[in-house]
């Protein structure tokens, strides 16, 4: 039988560890009949199997039976385009050369789309590829689509876990990013389509922990604060216990040592035998039942050789019971001097890790408050009207051109048109402006906000997750989910840390035992505890998740929405902010001020040539021109052949007479005389006023101005902004002299004028070069381009949509003081974060050598295990504490 007529698969075992881990693996499969070959690799953790029939979950059976994990090789599909094929024969051909290539299980050539789908298990794309041009036919691959799926995560609780869980999911075939969030118990996995969600869930299974796929925003029937509360009351439940359980225990042992008198106390009336049997059935209690978590999570853990904060506690905790035990039941097994019991050290251990999970509990509960809020803002029903009657439905059952009606005093359930009615709308929730809007006859308003006076009548455009509110929940939940770049060397460190904690316990236990003072076993076995309870990398897991988490939604709440996570670390070291002028330092509503014509034209008819064109433009210049052309009541042409040019202007026929209106760069285009009106240009410049000029036949006949207000924010925007240490630049297509003398109004750095869209980008790029970072705020098309090149792009959220998708960070209102908030937001939060693992590094870095008896020679200190545990659990509840404090962030303005 030939080699090619085999199957080969190709599975990722977990476990193996030496070599003799690969002979074991390689003597089970090869036992079966039907393998042909096996080979294994150590270091990647792959398993080739060569034969026929192969059936893949018997082979990860066979393997887990023998000791290790086995994760099924997973159907996958590869598109590629194909050039060169003329004829059916030319399919068949290709067919035929693509199943005889490894992994491939099913093949469809289309002739007609010149597109080849393969599906197959570990499928190499160049392979194929390779293969198709072998043939005679010129290929290449389709680039498919990721998704993005988000995976909740139960019992992961230090940052151990989260570096296993991500690395377990990386070697997923078709797994392109991870990014898994201890503060938010969730997984964010960028991956090929045809990844399935349960495939993940599986691995996760297989690495220790609970998971399952989220469920979106709108379909949660339990908020992730009720599920903190459950999880907080369920560690109030077993603390409670283990306290009970505790106290007499530590009451007993301890009390002997602290007081001669209670020693002969317990002597006398108890006996020392009967209070070990006392002390053994209540630690027995503590251990099997509030702490059994630590031991499900932990020892498994062990067992695969990944080691987490679990099982320190399982280690610490079961080395003080079992010893304890052996001397209570078989003193005979240790040496005479070395006999005593450390019940009180495993019990009291588990309570104070309980009180302070239970703590940590209450604390991540605050964390999502934010979020919660915004999930809670918006109706569970809305009043609809239907046949001239008003009738109460369910928001589920809301659609698109329904008409509702909002009564003065309630929430707005859904987006939309207003077609009846007028009132002034409290937007505080979306926008973080206190002052109510006005809202007439055709405003938009949105779901979630507060209509404050009269009855709104409101045709339904959006509702559930495409509302304004629901995108908002989102971009903060994958804020939150989101990791900074400072996380990753924080990962990197706490992968080895409980490793690296187990080993020196494991020496500071030999030091005692072989260099100790009598008893040296039991100063051995309770440093080296001490050291395995006080070195748990939870605060280390928590410092930046959770700074993030209450950041992101208290920029929410203020109206600064970070798109992307690492955004809040990127702005704080903008040194640069570079904004567009129009809409974003302006308000973006310019109007018609001057019209100055030739001797010989009638302004009326100019205007009415001018309005006649610009009615095709969406450009705020051009609805100025038509808005004052309908004012003076003048009524507008049809025109032809009407284009409009980016940067320069617009150009249309307009009875029979080619009209072109744009700057000056664009009459200079057209070779057209502008030196009549360069007197007035100069002076409309120097008022701050935009001119351009209206040729007629090649000939200029006009030239016009238009002023756009400047926002009443911005002044104190750039004030602020100079007080944060910061450059700040205008970037415009605006004429040079206009854009100098609004720039000197607001006391602006420096003003790059007279660009086009690509300009922009130039422009930032050699800010870049001679700055560093830089933060770019826009709110129009043209500004996409920019905001996308800038280190930081911040679209206002009064802007367009397609800016605010280009942008890392959106300004929900035109406000630009949010610019200064969101950066001092980021200082903020990056400050806290430096707080947070200072003191969980430092902590680790200073407690370890204490609790391992490194003062012991020179000031007789030991730091007995029950300290140990009250201190890692303080360490993490000063880490959310710490976090917490960005609830209350605001900056003056």
């Amino acid at each position: 039988m030939s080699a090619q007529e085999y199957e080969r698969l190709e599975f990722t075992v977990h476990g193996m560890t030496c070599a003799s881990c690969v002979g074991r693996v390689e003597k089970v499969l090869h036992k079966q009949e039907n393998i042909q070959d096996v080979n294994v690799n150590l270091a990647t953790e792959k398993v080739a199997v060569l034969g026929r029939d192969l059936n893949k979950e018997k082979i990860v059976s066979i393997i887990e039976r023998a000791g290790y994990e086995a994760i099924m090789p997973q159907t996958m599909q590869v598109i590629l385009h194909i050039e060169g094929m003329t004829c059916a024969s030319c399919v068949g051909r290709v067919e035929k050369v693509l199943q005889k290539q490894q992994g491939v299980e099913a093949v469809s050539v289309n002739l007609a789309t010149e597109k080849a789908v393969i599906e197959g298990v570990n499928l190499q794309p160049l392979v194929l590829l390779k293969a198709i041009e072998k043939a005679g036919y010129t290929a290449s691959q389709v680039n498919q689509k990721n998704k993005t799926l988000d995976l909740e995560i139960q019992g992961m609780t230090c940052a151990s876990c989260v570096g296993r869980v991500e690395k377990a999911l990386r070697k997923v075939e078709g797994v392109k990013n991870v990014s898994v969030n201890l503060a938010t118990e969730s997984a964010s996995v960028e991956t090929d389509e045809h990844i399935e969600p349960k495939l993940l869930v599986q691995i996760v299974e297989k690495a220790g922990y609970d998971a399952q796929l989220k469920i979106k925003n709108n379909e949660k029937d339990e908020s992730l604060t009720v599920k903190r509360e459950a999880e907080a009351q369920l560690f109030k439940q077993d603390l409670f216990i283990a306290f009970i359980c505790t106290l007499p225990v530590f009451i007993l042992e301890m009390g002997t040592h602290l007081s001669m008198s209670f020693h002969k106390f317990v002597l006398t009336h108890i006996g020392q035998q009967l209070s070990w049997y006392i002390q053994f059935i209540l630690t027995t209690v503590v251990l099997v039942f509030p702490g059994r978590r630590f031991y499900k999570k932990g020892l498994p853990a062990l067992w695969r050789l990944a080691p987490d904060m679990n099982s320190l506690v399982a280690l610490g905790t079961l080395a003080a019971y079992g010893f304890s035990c052996i001397a209570t039941f078989l003193p005979n097994l240790l040496p005479q001097n070395t006999i005593n019991v450390y019940f009180e050290a495993a019990a009291v251990i588990v309570t104070l890790i309980l009180l302070g999970r239970y703590l940590e509990a209450k604390a991540k509960g605050k964390t999502s408050q934010a979020i919660e809020r915004l999930i809670g803002i918006q109706p569970k029903t809305a009043r609809i009207l239907q046949n001239g009657q008003l009738k109460e439905v369910d928001i589920s059952d809301v659609h698109n051109g329904m008409i509702v009606v909002v009564q003065a005093g309630e929430k707005i359930a859904v987006d939309g048109l207003v077609i009846d009615g007028h009132s002034f709308v409290d937007e505080s929730m979306i926008t973080g402006e206190p002052i109510a809007v006005k809202k007439d006859k055709d405003s938009h308003v949105v779901a979630g906000t507060v209509n404050q006076q009269g009855i709104l009548h409101i045709q339904v455009n959006a509702t559930g997750n495409d509302t304004v509110l629901s995108q908002i929940i989102r971009l903060v939940e994958e804020a939150q989910s989101s990791k900074l770049p400072i996380q990753s060397i924080v990962n990197k460190v706490t992968m080895w840390f409980v490793p690296v904690v187990i080993g020196l316990a494991t020496l500071t236990f030999i030091a005692w035992l072989v260099f100790g003072p009598s008893p040296a076993f039991s100063f051995a076995l309770v440093n080296a505890v001490a050291v395995l309870i006080i070195a748990c990398p939870c605060a280390m897991g928590l410092a930046t998740p959770t700074s993030i988490m209450v950041s992101t939604g208290r920029g929410a709440e203020m109206g600064v929405l970070f798109r992307k996570g690492e955004a809040l670390q990127t702005l704080k070291e903008a040194k640069v902010i570079a904004f567009d002028k129009t809409g974003t330092l302006t308000e973006g509503k310019p109007k018609l001020t001057d019209l100055d014509t030739i001797d010989h034209q009638n302004k009326d008819d100019v205007l009415q040539y001018m309005a006649s064109v610009e009615q095709y433009s969406e450009h705020p210049v051009a609805e100025a021109i038509v808005n004052h052309a309908k004012a003076q009541q003048i009524p507008l042409l049809n025109s032809s052949e009407v284009r409009v040019i980016a940067g320069y202007g617009i150009q249309a026929v307009v009875n029979e007479k080619s009209v072109y209106i744009g700057a000056d760069r664009f009459m200079e285009k057209l070779d057209l005389d502008i030196k009549p009106f360069a007197v007035k240009a100069e002076q409309l410049a120097e008022d701050g006023k935009t001119p351009f000029y209206i040729a007629i036949e090649n000939l200029v006949v006009a030239i016009v101005a238009v002023a756009d207000d400047i926002k009443p924010s911005t002044y104190r925007a750039i004030q602020s902004l100079h007080e944060l240490g910061l450059k700040v630049v205008m970037i415009s297509g605006d004429n040079y002299k206009t854009a100098r003398a609004i720039a000197q109004k607001l006391k602006i750095d420096d003003v790059i004028a007279e660009v086009l869209p690509q300009g922009k980008v130039d422009a930032i790029q050699k800010l870049q070069q001679t700055y560093g970072k830089v933060g770019y705020v826009g709110d129009g098309i043209n500004d996409a381009p920019a905001l996308a090149t800038a280190d930081i792009g911040l679209a206002v959220g009064t802007g367009t949509d397609v800016a605010i998708e280009s942008a890392d960070v959106v300004l929900m209102s035109g406000n630009l003081q949010t610019v200064t908030q969101a950066i001092a937001l980021s200082k903020a939060t990056i400050r806290n974060i430096q707080q947070n693992l200072f003191w969980a590094f430092i902590y680790n870095i200073a407690l370890i050598p204490i609790a391992a008896g490194a003062l012991y020679p020179f000031y007789h200190i030991l730091l007995l295990p029950m300290i140990s545990a009250f201190a890692m659990g303080l360490s993490s509840v000063f880490v959310l504490t710490n976090a917490l404090r960005l609830k209350r962030f605001s900056y003056p303005i």
